[in-house]
């Protein structure tokens, strides 16, 4: 960039800040919609499929020895935690009312020096809660809508997160990171990643997801080979 650009830049972030306390119950207002639009959004976004079949490696003690156990699951998808929600959903709701009845109730700036003495300091911690909570509930539902599911090649465990790398269907490599959750108990599930076929760069590690959670439906080639029969013959009948 030239030096023209940064100046200009910065200059235009400068008077942005400076006018921050004119527009700044305009801009809690407008994250209050967007805050219920994304919990509505998510909920529209409904994943394509509900069974996935993914091959999973197990780890088996064997008279003091490790072993290695290859697999073939069948996994569903369930909705969970779902409560969490709630919290962002009626905090914009009762905004927007209040807002509506009584004029703006944003009656602090974020330049306030002294804010983080004031008890309105903790709204803001809340504010910032909600926005994660709202990332994770929209940004999982985003995959989920074309999704496919693979096995982890490689799983690193730093302090509360992971950081993962995964072979796609065309044999390309991609990776990700994510905030760990201690949800998912099994390694077999918690280890499977979901996907964007169209966009593997976008996913999520199933111990990465807050608003998901792995089920195994089905284990083994002979009961997946039986379980794709009793479909296709119930589809028959019902045809």
């Amino acid at each position: 960039m030239k030096a023209w650009q940064i100046f200009a830049i910065g200059a235009l972030g400068l008077i942005l800040v400076l006018f921050l306390p004119a527009y700044e119950p305009l801009i809690a207002g407008l994250s209050a919609v967007i805050i219920v639009a994304a919990v509505i959004a998510g909920f529209l976004a409904r994943p394509q499929r509900e069974v996935f079949y993914a091959s999973t490696i197990t780890f088996i003690d064997e008279i003091d020895l490790l072993a290695l156990e290859h697999d073939l699951i069948a996994v569903r998808i369930e909705v969970v935690r779902l409560w969490l929600l709630f919290l962002p959903t009626v905090l914009a709701v009762a905004f927007l009312v209040m807002t509506a009845t009584k004029g703006t109730i944003w009656k602090f700036s974020l330049l306030d020096l002294d804010l983080i003495k004031d008890p309105y300091f903790f709204g803001v911690q809340l504010v910032m809660v909600v926005w994660g909570i709202l990332s994770a509930w929209v940004s999982e539902r985003w995959v989920l809508r074309n999704a496919e599911v693979c096995r982890a090649a490689s799983v690193s465990l730093p302090p509360k997160r992971v950081v993962y790398s995964f072979v796609d269907v065309t044999g390309a490599y991609y990776g990700g990171y994510a905030c760990r959750f201690p949800f998912v108990r099994s390694p077999q599930l918690a280890t499977l990643v979901l996907y964007d076929m169209r966009k593997p760069e976008l996913n999520k590690i199933a111990m990465g997801c807050l608003f998901h959670r792995p089920v195994i439906i089905g284990r083994g080639l002979t009961e997946l080979d039986e379980a794709a029969v009793a479909q296709v013959g119930t589809a028959e009948a019902e045809s």
